[in-house]
């Protein structure tokens, strides 16, 4: 009796995930670049990025989701400057805004867990539920990582970096609303990207 060996295709990603991956990984980058609205008392950037981030997680599914953050995140530290503010390199893991970028990976993933489940079993309603679990997973997640990441860096109480984070959460619930709208569309497009 022979033994089949498991494939890795059910573990390993295709050319077109990979594909998925890097355009995303470009989506988030661009969201940064151009979209700088300014920054707050902390020094950190008002930007879209989180739109590209949630938009990721909720287009992909968590794994793919997180993956393209995670490259984003990789392509930045060696150095190209697609960080808010187009900074670059490993020095950004120093400042201010590192809790985010800690967090960002963990909020595409969450976010597109959340859209995974709900686009399969009900994709009606995947623009509600994937603003709603964006806007838990922006006070919830990114929110206490990134006052964390303030506090540590500022040398300032988690309550004061608190209050420098709170002005972002506002933008960030915006974006997730509007990445559950455009998730949406593009699973009822394409019923079939979200089970790949």
């Amino acid at each position: 009796m022979t033994q089949t060996a498991p494939t890795t295709a059910k573990r390993s990603l295709s050319t077109t995930d990979l594909a998925l991956v890097a355009t995303f990984a470009a989506l988030i980058a661009v969201c940064a670049l151009i979209g700088s609205l300014g920054t707050n008392a902390s020094g950190v950037d008002f930007t879209l990025q989180m739109f590209g981030i949630f938009l990721a997680g909720a287009v992909l599914g968590a794994k793919r989701g997180a993956l393209a953050v995670l490259l984003y995140l990789a392509v930045g530290t060696a150095g190209v400057p697609i960080f808010a503010d187009h900074q670059g390199g490993p020095s950004v893991w120093t400042g201010a805004s590192a809790g985010y970028l800690i967090a960002f990976p963990i909020a595409a993933f969450l976010v597109g867990l959340a859209a995974s489940v709900v686009a399969r079993r009900n994709p009606a309603a995947a623009a509600v539920v994937i603003s709603i679990v964006a806007a838990i997973v922006t006070v919830g997640v990114v929110g206490v990582i990134g006052t964390i990441g303030m506090s540590i860096k500022l040398k300032v109480d988690f309550n004061v970096a608190w209050g420098y984070a709170t002005p972002f959460f506002v933008f960030d619930i915006i974006k997730g609303i509007a990445a559950g709208v455009v998730a949406a569309a593009v699973h009822r497009a394409f019923p079939q990207l979200v089970k790949r």
